[in-house]
């Protein structure tokens, strides 16, 4: 290592206090916001309301000392929605009258499609060995 590069550490050590300083007083702004919103804020919404109350300070620097810190506001699930019916959707008529039971094979056919596969088929399973 150069002799020079020492030095210039050793300079470089005010300049890292005080961003060190400057780190913890941000993070005791950020804490008090965390605080006030009852632990739920992250950092998109800790960074805005810094910059409603008239500090400026980069979105990134905030996820930092938050990450640092191991300040975390709270994820709320997405709620995850399946088939919704159609208020709307006149409901499909019973022919057969719910009575399944066929005097030979072929005269009454039903479907259920309740186990319709809707994830993609490996590539190994599309690829037949047929000609």
């Amino acid at each position: 290592m150069a002799r020079s590069s020492y030095y210039a550490w050793c300079e470089g050590e005010a300049a890292r206090r005080a961003r060190q300083a400057a780190d913890d007083a941000l993070a005791h702004e950020i804490t008090v916001v965390h605080i006030a919103s009852r632990h739920t804020y992250g950092v998109p919404r800790i960074h805005a309301e810094l910059r409603r109350l008239g500090r400026r300070v980069n979105r990134k620097r905030v996820a930092r000392v938050m990450r640092e810190r191991d300040i975390r506001g709270v994820t709320r699930r997405k709620r995850r929605s399946l088939t919704r019916p159609d208020a709307k959707a006149k409901p499909a008529p019973d022919l057969i009258g719910r009575d399944f039971h066929a005097e030979r094979p072929g005269t009454r056919l039903v479907g259920d499609i309740t186990c319709l596969p809707t994830a993609p088929r490996p590539r190994s399973a599309l690829s037949s060995n047929r000609p």
